[in-house]
């Protein structure tokens, strides 16, 4: 993005739009008291009549079910196959020192499932303010069924769960896994530089985060792998968007890692003739 054009929320009109639609760019761990901060949001949203959003949250619990069902390793496949006794033991003391329970309790996931518990409750560790709190995608959702709109999901659970646990090998997750346990300090450096740039509204430094490749990264993930989690979704939602804001003006949350980029929303909506503005 030009250096001007630095927001989290935007403007979306023309192309046959009888009235904008906004698109703002969430972090789904920080809470909702941030959105004070933020310039209009409140206002852009009293101005649509449906919420879009990665999911549609109203079903947590049928979704937490589904969740649990794929975060099983396969039959026959264990810990002591994907990893070595030293890589076991650094593991289990990972999980006991912030999970409280051990690879004993926890053996039966698949690798990716303990990445995410691990980040997410090393994230609550270091931040302990948000932890408690609605994420912000939640919130809007929330609100939308308040005011009796809408909410639509621009993915299924099926889809998350793909990208989550599914879209690389048992194996690939291991060594993920395993990387992230030996490496905290460069775990701590993301989170905290990804925080820095979300609370300053610097939507160019956190694409910059996202796409920055450090030489000496021990856990670099592939293209492919990137492309899984950002590129791809952008592609399927660019198809979805255009008849869910022709049908009503839409206040679009997803995560704002979607929003810059040749493959954002934002270069893709303009791709398809709309006009995109920061509201600032």
């Amino acid at each position: 993005q030009p250096k001007n054009e630095n927001s989290l929320l935007w403007e979306v009109s023309g192309n046959g739009l009888e009235k904008p639609s906004y698109l703002f760019g969430t972090h789904h761990l920080i809470p909702v008291s941030f959105l004070d901060s933020v310039a209009g949001v409140h206002n852009a949203f009293e101005n649509t009549d449906q919420t879009v959003g990665e999911l549609d949250m109203s079903n947590m619990a049928e979704m937490q079910m589904e969740l649990m069902g794929h975060s099983q390793l396969p039959e026959g496949v264990t810990y002591d196959s994907l990893l070595s006794p030293e890589e076991i033991t650094q593991l289990d003391s990972t999980l006991k020192s912030l999970l409280s329970i051990g690879l004993e309790q926890l053996a039966t996931l698949k690798p990716a499932m303990l990445s995410n518990l691990i980040s997410v409750t090393f994230y609550q560790k270091h931040y302990p303010a948000i932890s408690n709190e609605t994420n912000i995608d939640q919130y809007f959702q929330s609100e939308a069924i308040n005011r009796n709109r809408p909410v639509i999901g621009l993915e299924s659970t099926e889809d998350q769960i793909y990208v989550l646990l599914n879209s690389q090998t048992i194996e690939r997750q291991a060594e993920m896994l395993i990387c992230m346990v030996q490496n905290p300090d460069l775990l701590k450096e993301q989170m905290d530089e990804l925080q820095e740039a979300y609370h300053s509204q610097d939507i160019n430094a956190l694409y910059e985060l996202s796409i920055k490749e450090t030489p000496d990264d021990p856990c670099p993930s592939t293209e492919e792998e990137k492309n899984a989690l950002n590129r791809d979704r952008n592609t399927k939602w660019l198809e979805k968007l255009p008849s869910i804001m022709a049908d009503k003006p839409s206040f679009i949350a997803v995560g704002c890692l979607h929003l810059p980029g040749e493959v954002g929303l934002i270069e893709g909506l303009r791709k398809q003739g709309y006009n995109v503005e920061p509201v600032s």
